[in-house]
């Protein structure tokens, strides 16, 4: 059997930073706690500082035609619609009940559109009453519409929104009033975001910390982990509150916030404790056990966190904040996690020693291990060595039958995402609220009763000098293409400019609507024109995201590539996480698909299926479930590789790898799962398909991948697994990355195949690194 590397006498000592923490623990924990308190105070109300939408890119025409718009003919784009029913307050029958032509009504119409005329901040005020136009009236006769805009930016337009609503709402003599239009929509999304939020952090809490008492066996060393999510959560709200101070962030980011804080600090602290807790079980003091978990565990901690922010980070070539509010989020988070995972843990760990593994809750249900000769309890280290034979049992199954394994799991997978190939993209609209919302009760009306949609038509934006005789024949030949219903206006103001409005046949971002607005902006006009409208925005959102979309994959699969090899000095292994990784989100997609756009399941869920996907979620869970799914194969990976550094035997390296890190990581995915099906319970469609869809990606690849794919494929290619040309492996012996103080040296290689002992022959040696 080859020689095996051992880690250095006394822990091997550390850089100054290890020494730091080890020396200092008070001081260090002290720190931090000033810094999370400045971090509570400065991200305080971070929340109402953010926006809800986002999804445009600013640079499209269609923005550049919404704000020529909004500047000029404020009344063109109304972002608060006043629903006026006189059905309901006019009492009767059938034949007698009141409509919005009585005298009684109209004059109250026209009362309340001139109030809100005369308030502050509110522009464009137009109704039926002042128009006539039968688009603003329900086909019953009983329901008409009062149309405004709100002028200034999300926060400014919603704090006036809050200001007029209550005078507004509710009983107006012969008339009752309810408020819908973009504006209310996206308001009364972001405060059920909040709260929704709120209830996913009581309930994944709880749940997280039970699950932690299982794993850990210790209520001490579980409520560290929540500890080192906390600090993370505080700390990157704060630096959200700074970063809305120069850019628009969506309110969506919080939920990320909150599911990354939690679930990446318990990854971290999950591997970084149970390295402690073995270097303790191996006769180790307090302070070498720490030293030795920063040197080994620690940098692979520090490794994974940054993959994962590569994976977030590729967000930002997207030009809709939507996006690049998660990468904000996303990169806080994760840094501040490893970070806080890094410093305050292991403070934390020195000053309480043995006592890490105090308060063994699970005798209480008569799950206590019996004691040891010593009379000391069995170690968390003793019951995880345990637990983890199963894991090399299974890996062995799996090597022994590698190539059923590969081409049935492969198979499967690939059959779950089939779904995605007849996906829809569209964008989010009141429907993403629940039925009950009193904003999604205003569009449900005006989408059913009335014989067009408010809201609902492309506008064409027409700049430049001319004649009314080539605004009309400009009218005609719009009004000619194939799905045009009807086309109204030229509405002009001064110095050249008007608007037209277009009604095209179908819904409102559907395939037809998608397809005049390619017709308009094709069609010849002696001005310019550019077109805006909800179907315009979604054809600008699709280019907009396909033309950076290969940007944003080339930098997430050239950095994991970069990456991996660093940690591996393999050619081959980088394209297999790559390949795998990308494999593990086939069933996430296939089930957003069936799920969400088909409406399966949608009444257990409790929402509504509107056809289509939002353009940019698949982006969104795409970075975020691979970032975290390297995080899972960065961990399994660096332990496969030490093992195969110190022994040579690549088939006992597999099987020792997923023996030793099997069962944390599927502890990890599951209390990640935890808290994202927390998030999934979301009243917002778009978060509870986010929450969900992750859950179930992360538990494909703890489960699936990481337990039968990697190891049947690196069964399939054998010792090939770690070839790596003669200049990158001279790179990688210079600049790469591992867990050992010792790089791997030829004599491993060639004495591949003598350290080929049964996982149990693995017992009683040392390694530089066991987690």
């Amino acid at each position: 059997m080859s020689e095996v590397k051992k880690a250095p006498p006394g822990g091997g000592g550390g850089g100054g930073w290890t020494r730091f923490v080890t020396a200092r623990p008070r001081l260090t924990l002290l720190v931090a706690l000033v810094l999370t308190t400045l971090a509570v105070l400065a991200g305080g109300g971070v929340a109402d500082r953010m926006g809800s939408g986002g999804w445009e890119d600013p640079a499209a025409e269609s923005t550049h035609a919404t704000e020529a718009l909004e500047r000029q003919f404020p009344g063109s784009q109304p972002n608060v619609l006043l629903l006026v029913d006189a059905g309901k307050a006019g009492g009767g029958g059938a034949g007698g009940a009141a409509r919005v032509d009585d005298p009684a009504v109209a004059a109250e119409a026209r009362r309340l559109a001139e109030r809100l005329d005369a308030e502050p901040g509110v522009d464009g005020v137009g109704s039926y009453w002042s128009t006539g136009s039968p688009a603003l009236r329900s086909e019953d006769g009983r329901q008409a519409v009062i149309a405004a805009r709100i002028a200034g930016d999300e926060k400014d337009a919603s704090a006036v929104l809050d200001r007029i609503a209550p005078a507004y709402r509710g009983t107006h003599g012969p008339v009752e009033v309810s408020l819908g239009g973009g504006l209310a929509v996206r308001h009364e999304m972001q405060t059920i975001i909040q709260e929704d939020l709120l209830r996913a952090e009581l309930i994944a809490l709880p749940l997280t910390l039970i699950l932690l008492v299982m794993v850990f066996g210790s209520a001490v060393a579980a409520l560290l982990p929540l500890g080192v999510g906390i600090v993370a959560i505080l700390g990157t709200n704060a630096v959200l509150r700074g970063i809305t101070e120069f850019t628009d962030v969506s309110v969506f980011a919080q939920n990320l916030t909150t599911a990354l804080g939690l679930g990446l600090a318990i990854d971290y602290a999950l591997f970084v404790v149970r390295r402690y807790r073995e270097e303790l079980a191996a006769g180790a003091d307090t302070r070498t056990a720490v030293r030795t978990t920063l040197r080994t565990a620690g940098r692979t901690v520090l490794f994974s966190a940054l993959t994962v922010a590569v994976s977030l980070a590729a967000m930002l070539v997207f030009p809709q904040y939507f996006l690049r509010s998660f990468a904000y989020a996303g990169i806080a988070v994760v840094l501040l996690a490893a970070t806080a995972a890094l410093t305050l843990l292991p403070a934390a760990l020195v000053l309480l020693g043995d006592r890490v593994n105090a308060l063994d809750l699970r005798r209480l249900f008569g799950r206590g291990h019996a004691p040891r000769k010593d009379g000391e309890a069995a170690t968390g280290a003793d019951r995880e060595d345990a637990g983890g034979a199963w894991w090399g049992r299974a890996a062995a199954l799996v090597m022994r039958r590698a190539p059923v394994f590969a081409v049935v799991t492969t198979a499967g997978l690939v059959l779950l995402g089939t779904p995605f190939l007849g996906v829809k993209f569209g964008t989010a609209d009141d429907r993403q609220l629940p039925v009950t919302a009193s904003s999604r009760v205003v569009q449900d009306r005006l989408r059913d009763g009335f014989p067009g949609n408010p809201g609902g038509t492309v506008t064409v934006l027409a700049e430049g000098a001319t004649t009314p005789a080539r605004y009309a024949d400009y009218r005609e030949r719009i009004a000619a293409l194939d799905g045009v219903v009807r086309v109204e206006g030229p509405v002009t103001a001064g110095g050249g400019t008007a608007y037209f409005t277009v009604v095209p046949e179908g819904e409102t971002v559907g395939a037809d609507a998608q397809r005049v607005v390619g017709e308009l902006r094709a069609t010849e006009a002696p001005f310019a024109t550019s077109v805006t409208g909800p179907a315009a925005v979604l054809v600008d959102s699709k280019d907009a995201i396909g033309e950076r979309l290969p940007w944003a994959a080339g930098i997430i699969v050239l950095v994991t590539l970069l990456l991996v090899f660093l940690l591996t000095g393999s050619v081959l292994v980088p394209v297999q996480a790559v390949l795998l990784n990308a494999l593990s989100l086939t069933a996430m997609f296939g089930a957003v698909v069936w799920v969400f756009q088909e409406g399966h399941l949608s009444g257990l869920l409790g929402f509504t299926a509107t056809g289509d996907i939002e353009t940019t979620l698949p982006v969104l869970m795409f970075c975020v479930a691979f970032g975290l799914s390297m995080d899972y194969g960065v961990f399994l990976l660096s332990r496969i590789k030490e093992e195969y550094d110190a022994t040579g035997d690549h088939e006992h390296s597999v099987r020792f790898g997923l023996r030793r890190t099997g069962g944390l990581i599927t502890a990890a995915a599951v209390i990640l799962a935890v808290v994202m099906v927390a998030i999934g319970t979301s009243r917002v469609t778009n978060t509870k398909m986010l929450g969900l869809g992750v859950a179930l990606a992360v538990l494909m690849d703890a489960t699936v991948v990481r337990s039968l794919l990697v190891p049947a494929v690196m069964k399939l290619t054998g010792r090939l697994t770690w070839w790596a040309p003669g200049p990158l492996r001279r790179f990688h012996d210079r600049f790469g990355i591992s867990e050992t103080d010792t790089p791997a040296t030829a004599d491993t290689e060639r004495n591949a195949g003598a350290g080929a002992g049964a996982d149990a022959g693995s017992g009683g040696r040392t390694y530089s690194s066991a987690r």
